[in-house]
């Protein structure tokens, strides 16, 4: 994980064994959920719909999402 800058925020992304972590079902539709924390020092937490009621799908977009998110910091 690298530092924020000015520009960028850091991400709050971590790695379990728990192949559903970032996950959670909301009345039928997968979400995903993670925190930034901001250049200064506040921290935001991101949920976004992945719009899909099948979990293998939403491993899938989850694990599409945050990569990019993760080499977007790079």
């Amino acid at each position: 994980m690298s530092t924020a800058t000015l520009d960028h925020p850091t991400l709050a992304i971590r790695k379990t064994e728990n192949r559903d972590h970032h996950l959670w079902n909301n009345n039928g539709t997968y979400w995903v959920h993670y925190t930034e924390h901001l250049p200064d020092y506040t921290k935001r937490r991101v949920r976004r719909s992945l719009h899909t009621d099948s979990l293998n799908i939403a491993r899938v977009l989850r694990d599409s999402l945050l990569s990019d998110l993760v080499h977007w910091e790079d």
